[in-house]
């Protein structure tokens, strides 16, 4: 039987489907670990990409199952106002995302300070930290890295730093150092930005990798790939192996921290464009954000709860 072009893409989009379906299905499993008691798993929506309101984002975390939502410290007043109110309507736990943009080491770590101990004030679940700038010494790394330790015993807010590129954290032998030379490095685990950095999955880094992992408290759930920090679709059948990779990464993690009977924190955090592949000329995204993190939330919420 001979099908014309439309009858050939509808067949093959339905054949397509049912793979997709399969092969996602493996990652909704449960995974077999011990659960202690007080292991319990938070799953976070980013607002990267949203224009609307901070009513209608917290609207829309909680209506699509979210138990909280990680923003960058809002800097007015009135902005933080409006926002805690719309986190208290919508009963949603908050963890903030904070980082300085000055490229002075003085101006940047006063900055620094200033601004993560305002935001350990309002007690969130936690503070991921965008620390410092990849060009920074060792030890101006490790300055701010200390400061934070100090600032979460004093307030009870666990704070983390981010594995992301152009920042402290920006590599996994540099980040190797300073946990060796701050000894309470706890990690922002988002391995994507280590995949592009060393283009590569990272199997010749396997002794770093695994102390990271153990260091590890909170995940960005992005998956990338040797040549970029995002894949354009996890769903998609040619992103296999990546998807894997981040997996078994994650599941180490989330392994231990049930054993320890601890709380996990996770973001879902895939981009809108430039981050999200877009075709040329139109700009139009390749697949569509939100959906996207919200299939990532309720594969790791079957996966690790």
């Amino acid at each position: 039987m001979k099908l014309n072009r439309r009858q050939f893409i509808t067949a093959s989009a339905a054949t397509g489907t049912g793979l997709l379906f399969n092969a996602l299905d493996s990652f909704a499993k449960p995974m077999l670990a011990e659960n202690q008691s007080g292991f319990s798993l938070l799953i976070f929506a980013t607002n990267w990409g949203f224009s609307g309101s901070w009513d209608e984002f917290c609207a829309k975390a909680k209506s699509a199952g979210y138990d909280g939502c990680e923003l960058w410290w809002p800097g007015d007043e009135k902005d933080r106002s409006a926002l805690f109110e719309a986190l208290k309507k919508h009963n949603l736990k908050i963890g903030f995302l904070y980082g300085s943009g000055e490229k002075d080491f003085v101006k940047h770590e006063k900055e620094f300070k200033q601004f993560l101990t305002q935001a350990a004030n309002t007690k969130p679940v936690y503070i991921n930290c965008h620390s410092g700038k990849d060009y920074f010494s060792s030890e101006q790394k490790a300055n701010l890295i200390s400061y934070s330790l100090g600032v979460s015993a004093q307030t009870g807010v666990p704070i983390y730093h981010e594995t992301h590129r152009g920042r402290a954290l920006y590599s996994a032998p540099v980040t190797a150092e300073l946990m060796n030379k701050v000894p309470g490095l706890r990690l922002t685990l988002d391995i994507s930005h280590w995949c592009n950095v060393h283009e590569s999955y990272l199997g010749d880094q396997e002794e770093t990798i695994a102390l990271s992992l153990n260091r590890t408290d909170h995940i960005h759930a992005r998956i990338g790939h040797p040549e970029g920090p995002q894949v354009s679709d996890p769903r998609a059948p040619e992103w296999k192996q990546a998807v894997e990779t981040h997996f078994a990464w994650w599941d180490k993690i989330v392994e231990r921290k049930k054993k320890e009977g601890k709380l996990m924190t996770i973001l879902t955090e895939f981009g809108p464009p430039d981050y999200m592949p877009t075709l040329p000329y139109t700009r139009q995204a390749v697949a569509n954000q939100w959906d996207i993190n919200v299939y990532m939330m309720e594969i790791l919420r079957k996966r690790y709860a």
